[in-house]
């Protein structure tokens, strides 16, 4: 299921993503930060857990979790939630909740790029990224 994510990918465009920050509170130096790193993500498969590290020369982040299962995650700008992922047909989809709000991250792969749709209350971000 999620075999076609697991690769490294490289950041090559992002849509509207001072918008999304802006929508959940991040500072203006957060967003700052956030428009000028160019992340990768390598997403791998542990047993039956999926696996994802995002580096950046800004910070660091793992998380791994079972599809389905529920795990207390620490964002990269320092936000504590609970994150789910699940797959919705061929798109792999985290849920991460928190002090009453949501956000949605919907990833999918499209034409060999992982394109990556960021929802919360309403503002939409499209981060696509390449293989690496």
């Amino acid at each position: 299921m999620v075999d076609a994510f697991c690769a490294t990918w490289k950041l090559v465009d992002n849509q509207n993503f001072d918008e999304y920050m802006k929508s959940f509170g991040a500072d203006v130096a957060m967003r700052q930060v956030g428009n000028v790193i160019k992340p990768t993500i390598v997403m791998s498969q542990d047993g039956d857990k999926l696996v994802i590290k995002t580096l950046s020369t800004f910070k660091n982040t793992e998380i791994s979790s079972k599809l389905g299962e529920e795990f207390d995650e620490t964002t990269i700008d320092d936000r504590h939630v609970k994150s789910i992922f699940t797959m919705e047909g061929d798109k792999l989809v985290q849920v991460q909740k928190w002090d009453g709000k949501e956000a949605k991250f919907v990833r999918e792969i499209k034409d060999g790029k992982l394109v990556a749709t960021l929802t919360h209350e309403g503002v939409q971000a499209v981060r696509t990224f390449e293989k690496a």
